[in-house]
């Protein structure tokens, strides 16, 4: 092989290994053309929206931001780290929630055809009525009234008083006012021989001595 030749191959060699980087750089050209219309547009998107706050804007502030930024590194992690507990709680709670959400609706509407929700609609109605025809002291006094309303209603449920108060008050479906006639002392006398007013006036009786009782508390 003569020197001729092999300089020509020399010369082959070298441009094989010149030719990728050749090819590299037509396409960094062509992506270069390509890019520039997007990035002359870019730019001048941010130059119009910089104008905007170009007012209000002062480099000293955005330095601040970042510092302050830096300072509170930790709290900002904290505060991440408790968003993704939160995250993770609504993701633990959505299930339930799918499920829940359909018995709940079940249970309004329940209440709904059984009129609850009217009644208490109601009862709302009642106390904004109450409250714009009274005054707070009215309405402490009124207060004090149910609950001493309260204190009756519990002495009324123990048994004893219950079955007392429900025979007294069946006594006046037990008389007939067209047959009262009236009475002397001789009628006294002789009534006195009669079960029913004997019984009558034991229990007056034993009444009178409650109400003595309840004078001496």
């Amino acid at each position: 092989m003569t020197n001729e030749d092999i300089i020509l191959q020399k010369i082959k060699e070298f441009e094989a290994h010149l030719k990728p980087i050749l090819d590299s750089r037509a396409k960094t050209e062509e992506l270069k053309k390509d890019l520039t219309p997007l990035m002359n547009h870019g730019i001048g998107v941010l130059i119009t929206e910089m104008l905007e706050v170009e007012s209000s804007f002062e480099l000293q502030d955005l330095f601040d931001l970042i510092k302050q930024t830096l300072r509170s590194t930790k709290n900002l992690k904290y505060c991440l780290k408790q968003l993704d507990n939160i995250i993770e709680f609504i993701k633990d709670m959505e299930p339930l929630m799918k499920s829940a959400v359909p018995i709940l609706i079940g249970y309004l509407d329940d209440l709904e055809k059984r009129g609850v929700l009217r009644i208490i609609k109601a009862t709302l109605d009642i106390r904004a009525k109450v409250a714009a025809a009274y005054d707070h002291e009215d309405i402490d006094k009124i207060g004090d009234g149910m609950v001493a309303l309260l204190g009756f209603a519990k002495h009324l449920a123990e048994p004893k008083t219950s079955e007392f108060v429900g025979k007294l008050l069946s006594v006046p479906g037990n008389v007939d006012l067209d047959e009262v006639k009236s009475v002397g002392p001789t009628g006294l006398i002789s009534a006195g021989f009669n079960k029913d007013i004997k019984n009558g006036l034991g229990v007056m009786l034993e009444l009178t001595k409650a109400l003595g009782k309840v004078k001496a508390a």
